[in-house]
């Protein structure tokens, strides 16, 4: 596979990625690691089914998850320590202010990425691609409304310990992406049971500290199912192939567009309003990633 349409595969998952919201909020009022396990085990299963379409079938999926120790610890490190940190930023800081800093990862990404072998360091052009990128971010919070605590808010000390979960997950996702290059012989059928091993420790984590819901009506479980069949199910396949075989950094800048493209699904769907910043923030992640792709 080329570098090209590997990064194009890496896209769709940033594509998924951006329907996020709009399956979460259609899916009611389902606790989040709850959300989590029913989502990673629908996703994990999409991934042990697919095996049957591959040379070897079921037999070649099994033996892609004799993996060594450390292969295991990045997958389920990655995915299931990213929302589990991302979880507890949500409960203990502001989800608006917690979200933002979150989404330092696809900066992370751009700056971890000149470390990998034969990346030729790092550009201008990859750096300030990125910065635009995280600007059109802030300007979609800004423009929501969402950060109405000003400076003095956002640096409350109760809600310190919930932004250090957040960064600590960006740091976490863009960890697990950037060393997924380094074990690129690892097949992308190993996802398959990263997502089952999540799916078990958010069973675990809400065994302990929630109160299960499940969801009402064929709408809400429809949202469920297409959570685990898309933004949690081939969104991390695609993603692994993306970071694996395709140009890291350009993904990592076009990562910006997940929340603008959500926030227009959002305003498509009647769960939000249009407003001129939106298309500033559009205006600023597409500036940025011809940035980083001219470089």
């Amino acid at each position: 596979m080329s570098s090209s349409s590997a990064t194009l595969l890496g896209c769709g998952a940033i594509l998924l990625w951006s329907l996020l919201a709009l399956f979460t909020a259609a899916s009611g009022a389902v606790p989040p690691f709850q959300l989590a396990a029913m989502t990673f085990a629908l996703g994990g299963l999409v991934g042990c089914a697919s095996w049957l379409s591959r040379r070897g079938g079921i037999a070649a999926g099994l033996a892609s998850l004799r993996q060594p120790w450390p292969v295991w610890a990045l997958g389920v490190g990655g995915l299931f320590g990213y929302h589990a940190l991302y979880f507890a930023a949500l409960r203990l800081a502001p989800p608006a202010e917690a979200g933002l800093i979150n989404y330092l990862w696809p900066l992370l990404i751009v700056l971890f990425s000149a470390r990998l072998p034969g990346a030729g360091g790092l550009r201008p052009g990859h750096l300030l691609g990125a910065v635009l990128g995280l600007a059109g971010v802030v300007a979609l919070f800004l423009g929501r409304g969402d950060l109405r605590g000003g400076a003095a808010g956002f640096l409350s000390d109760a809600a310190l310990p919930g932004y250090a979960a957040s960064l600590a997950a960006a740091f976490v996702w863009a960890g697990y992406s950037v060393l997924s290059r380094r074990v690129g012989a690892v097949p992308t059928d190993a996802v398959a049971g990263f997502c089952l091993a999540t799916a078990a420790l958010s069973l675990a984590c809400h065994r302990a500290w929630e109160v299960t819901a499940w969801p009402a009506g064929a709408l809400q479980w429809g949202a469920v199912a297409a959570l685990g069949l898309g933004p949690v199910g081939a969104a991390f396949y695609l993603w692994d192939i993306g970071c694996k075989r395709g140009d890291i950094r350009l993904l990592g800048v076009a990562a910006y567009a997940a929340p603008v493209l959500s926030t227009l699904i959002l305003v498509a769907a009647g769960y939000a309003a249009a407003t001129p910043v939106l298309g500033l923030a559009c205006a600023l992640i597409v500036a940025g990633a011809l940035v980083a792709l001219r470089a």
